[in-house]
């Protein structure tokens, strides 16, 4: 299973894409929006992990061209900083599949990628 992992920042990064490695997962990373979009147009992969705000193009921004520009119904997590639920309901409504608030429990989102990939890694 390849997984897009589009994250600025470099620790979160770094030990998400350790963690999904470990689990026997394929894992690109980008610390850039538009690089990311960039290899989502070129090639094939089974999930996209994003943070809403990064350099260049957003998570937000990503998960729309995926859905209406390629039509992709490839499964999209966002996850943010932001506490603010009117950005948990934007992120459903342009399309993304789950929604995780920072710190980010490995544990958990490993359960809500397997949920999204109907597998056990």
């Amino acid at each position: 299973m390849k997984i897009i992992l589009a994250e600025d920042n470099d620790i979160l990064r770094k030990s998400l894409s350790f963690f999904l490695e470990s689990k026997g997962f394929t894992v690109d990373q980008f610390s850039d929006g538009k690089d990311a979009l960039d290899a989502i147009e070129t090639k094939n992969y089974d999930l996209i992990l994003t943070d809403i705000n990064m350099p260049g193009i957003s998570g937000m921004e990503i998960t729309q061209y995926v859905r209406q520009n390629i039509s992709s119904d490839i499964p999209i997590i966002i996850l943010t900083s932001s506490g603010v639920e009117q950005t948990e309901l934007d992120s459903f409504d342009i399309g993304a599949n789950e929604f995780i608030a920072k710190p980010v429990s490995p544990a958990v989102l490993l359960v809500r990628i397997n949920k999204l990939l109907n597998t056990r890694v």
